[in-house]
């Protein structure tokens, strides 16, 4: 018989995955009265004070030295500075459930970036395997024959490298973090709360030269800004934690998988988008070339827990969506 306490993480799992697919619709509508540099920067503002105050209720300590706040000022640009403002950009241009299928091709981004930036990571011919079923996935995404004098089917190239340019964005976060901060064994609500509040005195400095225009707040407007930035860029880390806790990081990984679903579903639904054949295809050969890399890494990190005598953890963000990553 399932227990209160079992429901309350299946809860928050479909709550993280309802609110992180649920983004790219906030941004679109969010996109309708602000600039895409003012929708990261009220993300980052809402998201800041949202888990400011978690850290509060939980009596979390902030960080003291300025070794760690320099290793999360790397996390918060890589993480949430260059993403957000890139997903912000090319929500202008793109449907939301395209861009929610482009933003399932983190975990793939960040086992390549483990494999290059880290020397003693090797690809495996399965983690290759893995990697070349999830580029063909992007490949169908993108649909290069649509381009050729078809321009009214296309996706506009510049916002899709804009997503895939966000998401590398997040593979090198991920390997960064899983090098530097990692070890310096934070609670998950501090990397997330730091990394996000330093992304948004980033912003906020950056905000007279890059986030001017005309603001129009409506409803629609202001409640997408709360659910993106309070909901999507707070709570939902704090909930997909509690998930960690409870089901370990791999089984809670798959949330990745729900978040195009739920993204694409909705665009279809409340923004009335058309999806072409091709993109949920290429979607599907990502998620594969995923679990795929997933397994042989996984594999991996078990034999090398076996020889040293000791058992190794998941290596955050290597299909692994670890407590304070990147989300959209």
């Amino acid at each position: 018989m399932t227990s209160p306490a079992d429901r309350r993480t299946v809860l928050l799992y479909l709550c993280a995955a309802l609110v992180w697919g649920s983004s790219f619709l906030f941004m679109k509508v969010a996109l309708e009265g602000l600039a895409p540099a003012q929708v990261a920067l009220g993300r980052l503002l809402l998201g800041a004070l949202t888990l400011a105050a978690v850290m509060t209720v939980l009596r979390r300590r902030w960080p003291r030295d300025r070794r760690t706040w320099g290793h999360l000022a790397v996390l918060g640009v890589l993480l949430c500075v260059v993403p957000f403002q890139l997903f912000a950009w090319a929500g202008q241009y793109l449907a939301s459930g395209l861009s929610s299928i482009l933003n399932a091709t983190t975990p793939l981004m960040t086992s390549l970036a483990v494999v290059l930036v880290l020397p003693a990571e090797r690809l495996t011919r399965r983690q290759g395997l893995g990697l070349a079923v999830g580029a063909l996935g992007v490949v169908a995404i993108v649909g290069p024959w649509t381009y050729l004098g078809q321009g009214s089917i296309a996706a506009p190239l510049p916002a899709v490298l804009a997503c895939l340019g966000a998401t590398a964005c997040y593979g090198l976060g991920m390997t960064y973090m899983r090098r530097f901060v990692t070890p310096l064994r934070l609670p998950p609500e501090t990397v997330a709360a730091g990394q996000i509040a330093v992304a948004a005195l980033i912003v906020l400095a950056l905000a007279p030269a890059v986030a001017r225009g005309p603001v129009t707040l409506t409803w629609p407007v202001v409640l997408s800004m709360v659910g993106l930035g309070a909901l999507g860029t707070g709570m939902a880390y704090v909930w997909n934690t509690r998930v960690v806790d409870a089901w370990g990081a791999q089984r809670a990984s798959t949330v990745t998988y729900l978040t195009p679903v739920v993204g694409v579903l909705l665009g279809i639904l409340v923004l009335d988008e058309r999806l072409h054949w091709y993109e949920p295809v290429g979607g599907v050969l990502v998620v594969l070339g995923i679990l795929v890399a997933q397994r042989a890494r996984a594999r991996t990190s078990a034999a090398v827990g076996e020889q040293a005598g000791a058992a190794v953890p998941p290596a955050a963000g290597v299909g692994v969506q670890a407590p304070g990553a990147p989300r959209p």
